[in-house]
């Protein structure tokens, strides 16, 4: 047999692969990052680098000491007003102590609403910062009987906390007066009441879950099922008659605009130009410094190589935290500012002229990755002159009308919710939507009705004329 040979050959081949550095991969995780989020990584960093410093809201910067990139605003004013900012006035030194007297006593009769007074106690609470934040988010949740009623998985992710921390929170609050408040429903509501009542028991929590028993005074059934006298069933009733169902009902409702928004819009006057200024919320984020001047006084006096070497090492590790929080915001404010001139119809006139928007027109407008457009819009919100709103919100599908446009699914949803809500002593069905919907050139099938209906959670016409026959 022939002997084989082995035969040695170099190959050269060119490709291009991305290398993913520490400090790219960190830029991504502060860009998916929300303002609480990144406001517990910064504590974390500011802790642990001596050249890291937080600048105190009313400290002046001095330009000799500390270094930082431009501020990414478009506009270096500071009059805008959050829709949940609150307004302090002045007042003169030279008063004597009636006019304190009356002001203090004026303070103690004036009306409060439900969040001032959810506040005040948070305020005095032992709960850490981050932990307050996270309370705000969750007063600002409250509907008007005073229950959050949102799934407590859903809002941690919202919110961009644990459950965990969430439930903690959320166990404080359910503490608050007034009691009951931050119920989940009716029946968790009187449970928080007749607990702080001491007249919670077995036999109590039987006789709330079968309340609609109570509705139709039917004592006999209720009277087995809790295995007592019809006459304790009745004393219960009056127990239960006299708690508040509506706990928030004893205070003015405010609906706040919170969520402690991410990126805020104000409409500007016709004076300025018209249109919108778009701008970073910086109040729930510490402003980063680095503090050259005790850089400078450690490397000239130190005479250690390992000392010199870690404080460099810092300085480093400061200068690109300032950078990436400047390129964050800036990122952040390109995207919001796009989704803003896209969605101009439903700043202008409401949700109904909503435009379906898709995650790569954006991208493909702003000259970015698709993936980054997601991971900026994903948990962000931005405050607006109609309200709070997730980044997210802003896309939708497409519905193609009529007239062979396209309209936003989101869009469909807000006509529908309006002619039910307009609806006389006629129910419309859903195919009475249907024919309703295309006097507004919008064609759609009706079990596309029925399922933007039941996502709206409205009733269908049978169960709506159901209810109102019962009210009536």
């Amino acid at each position: 047999m022939a002997d084989k040979k082995l035969l040695q050959t170099l190959d050269l081949k060119q490709q291009q692969n991305l290398v993913m550095t520490p400090q790219m991969q960190q830029a991504i995780k502060l860009l998916q990052l929300n303002n609480l989020e990144l406001q517990e990584w910064l504590e974390t960093e500011l802790a642990q680098n001596p050249l890291l410093e937080k600048l105190d809201p009313e400290e002046p910067e001095s330009d000799e000491d500390y270094h930082t990139p431009t501020p990414p605003s478009p506009s270096q004013d500071d009059d805008f007003d959050a829709g949940s900012a609150f307004n302090m006035g002045t007042s003169s030194n030279q008063h004597d102590f009636l006019d304190e007297e009356q002001e203090f006593g004026a303070n103690l009769t004036r009306p409060t609403n439900l969040r001032d007074h959810l506040m005040e106690q948070v305020a005095v609470s032992q709960l850490p910062p981050l932990d307050r934040s996270i309370a705000t988010l969750l007063i600002d949740r409250l509907d008007e009987a005073g229950y959050l009623r949102e799934n407590t998985q859903s809002l941690a992710e919202q919110i961009g906390c644990s459950a965990e921390r969430l439930d903690s929170v959320l166990e404080f609050l359910r503490q608050c007066d007034p009691v009951g408040i931050f119920a989940t429903n009716l029946q968790d509501c009187m449970m928080l009441q007749l607990q702080e009542r001491g007249q919670w028991d077995a036999v109590m929590e039987l006789f709330v879950t079968n309340l609609p028993l109570l509705a139709r005074h039917d004592y006999a059934a209720l009277s087995k099922i809790c295995n007592v006298s019809e006459a304790a069933i009745k004393d219960m009733a009056e127990e239960v008659k006299a708690l508040n169902p509506k706990p928030a009902a004893l205070f003015d409702h405010v609906v706040a605009q919170t969520a402690i928004p991410d990126v805020m819009m104000k409409r500007l006057p016709k004076d300025q130009g018209g249109g919108y200024r778009v701008e970073i919320n910086t109040a729930t984020l510490p402003r980063v410094l680095v503090n050259q001047e005790y850089y400078t006084l450690v490397t000239t006096h130190s005479k250690d190589s390992k000392e010199r070497e870690y404080i460099t090492s810092q300085l480093h590790n400061a200068n690109w935290i300032v950078k990436a929080m400047d390129q964050r915001a800036q990122t952040i404010l390109k995207v919001a500012s796009e989704i803003i001139e896209r969605q101009d119809g439903f700043f202008l006139y409401g949700i109904e002229f909503m435009k379906p928007l898709t995650l790569r027109e954006i991208a493909e407008a702003i000259d970015m990755h698709e993936s980054t457009v997601s991971r900026v819009t994903t948990g962000k919100f931005i405050g607006t002159p109609r309200g709070l709103y997730e980044l997210k919100f802003f896309f939708s599908s497409s519905i193609e009308t009529a007239d062979g446009n396209t309209t936003s699914s989101e869009a469909v949803k807000a006509r529908i919710q309006s002619l039910i809500d307009a609806e006389g002593d006629v129910i419309l069905s859903d195919d009475d939507l249907v024919d309703k919907l295309a006097e507004y050139n919008i064609t759609i099938a009706r079990r596309t009705v029925a399922k933007y209906r039941e996502s709206l959670n409205i009733p269908s016409s049978v169960q709506r004329n159901r209810i109102r026959k019962s009210q009536a």
